[in-house]
């Protein structure tokens, strides 16, 4: 993935994270979402400082 594409999934799993803690999701799925939004983030810092 490009960066732009990375930004963008990290953009749309905060809003699902987001609207997933205003709809009271289960524990463990707003864990599995923040996980892969942490994830890209670290992809988007390491393509960034290369």
């Amino acid at each position: 993935m490009n960066t732009q594409e990375l930004k963008s999934r990290h953009q749309e799993l905060d809003k699902i994270i987001q609207q997933g803690y205003k709809n009271y999701a289960s524990d463990d799925v707003l864990k599995r979402y923040k996980k892969q939004k942490l994830k890209i983030k670290e992809l988007i810092d390491k393509q960034g400082s290369t």
